[in-house]
């Protein structure tokens, strides 16, 4: 057994995640079970939220699990074994209004990680995606006409 390890890592920002991958291959020699499971939504009209905005949530959503699960992908290829799960949304399924930029990033991220799990059979690695219901999570009331604010973690 080991002793457990905290390691923060802001998964929206992708230079980080290599180097977080490293440590927790330094440190444990492999990852069994990678679950992604960060999230991070904003309510808005389209023409009301930001790019700037809406690239901060595909960060988050789309190519933080992307870019941790390439991280660690090639120890669980040479081991041919592993498990790769992605916590996303139903609205990785279906679209509703105020929702666009956080349901895009959701639809991207089944689309991977469906893909993927294709392609790491040969591998005998296991790849899933958990598609739950609206979820209860912290959320931080904006100032009124700010969006970039209201933002859900």
């Amino acid at each position: 057994t080991y002793a457990p390890k905290l390691i923060l890592l802001d998964i929206s920002d992708i230079n980080c995640i290599q180097d977080v991958a490293k440590e927790i291959l330094n440190c444990y020699g492999c990852v069994d079970i990678l679950i992604n499971n960060a999230s991070m939504k904003v309510k808005g009209a389209v023409q009301s939220i930001s790019l700037k905005l809406d690239k901060k949530i595909m960060d988050a959503n789309y190519f933080g699990p992307i870019t941790l699960t390439k991280a660690i992908l090639p120890n669980m290829i040479s081991r041919r074994t592993g498990q790769i799960v992605l916590i996303n949304s139903i609205q990785g399924k279906i679209g509703i209004p105020f929702r666009a930029a956080y349901a895009a990033s959701k639809h991207a991220a089944v689309g991977f990680f469906d893909c993927l799990r294709a392609e790491m059979e040969e591998f005998d690695i296991s790849v899933s995606t958990v598609n739950p219901t609206f979820i209860c999570s912290y959320h931080r009331q904006p100032a009124p006409g700010n969006w970039e604010a209201s933002i859900w973690k």
